[in-house]
């Protein structure tokens, strides 16, 4: 399967998505062409994933920088060197101090190998992020979608794709995680391009507003 590593890669996931699923093809018109939205892998890409764990963007972003900032770089090595009271200063809660706390541990003892997971398949590399405690599947899915370019992936638990998904198709509701993912799953092997492309027509119907997690 093609990842999705370019701007020109995620334009033919989407529209093999709308010919496969024709309920697509108006969102796409809609959007127009739909940014690749990257992330930086590796462990810096993680912790970014984790740092915007149910708190807002704009948020996310604010925190990650005086967490970069503070240390220089972010590295497992480093992180390792800085105090619980730097990272609360940052703006980190006891519960990701925690997390981050794992994933640099799992990083210096060869446990968390984040180049062989983003070759993996999909369901094995989430099943591994989510071994390490802090991390679940929206966490794994979000870094392996934006950071590995997986083609395959769909973050059912993000409010707004929920909430695009009910926009998108009249749903009287939001649907709930597990609706949503029995949902994305008729769209395999094109999730990843579905995921994207319902994040922008989110976006879109927000005015511009940011919601994709990066």
């Amino acid at each position: 399967m093609r990842f999705i590593h370019s701007d020109e890669d995620l334009d033919w996931h989407i529209g093999r998505l709308a010919k496969a699923h024709p309920v697509f093809a108006p969102l796409a018109a809609e959007t127009g062409s739909v940014p690749i939205r990257w992330l930086d892998g590796g462990f810096k890409g993680l912790v970014f994933v984790v740092t915007g764990q149910q708190i807002s963007i704009a948020a996310g972003r604010a925190i990650y920088g005086r967490l970069e900032a503070a240390l220089g770089g972010i590295t497992p090595e480093t992180l390792a060197g800085a105090s619980d009271d730097v990272l609360r200063a940052a703006g980190f809660s006891a519960p990701k101090i925690r997390t981050l706390r794992a994933l640099q541990e799992a990083a210096l003892s060869g446990g968390l190998d984040l180049a062989a997971l983003e070759r993996a398949k999909a369901g094995d590399a989430i099943e591994a992020l989510c071994a390490i405690k802090g991390i679940g599947p929206w966490t794994a899915e979000v870094y392996l979608l934006f950071a590995a370019g997986h083609p395959d992936i769909f973050p059912a638990a993000d409010l707004a794709l929920q909430e695009a998904a009910r926009l998108a198709f009249a749903l009287d509701a939001r649907p709930a995680p597990r609706d949503l993912r029995a949902m994305s799953d008729a769209w395999s092997p094109w999730r990843s391009a579905a995921a994207r492309l319902l994040w922008a027509y989110y976006r879109v119907k927000k005015g511009g507003k940011a919601v994709a997690p990066v």
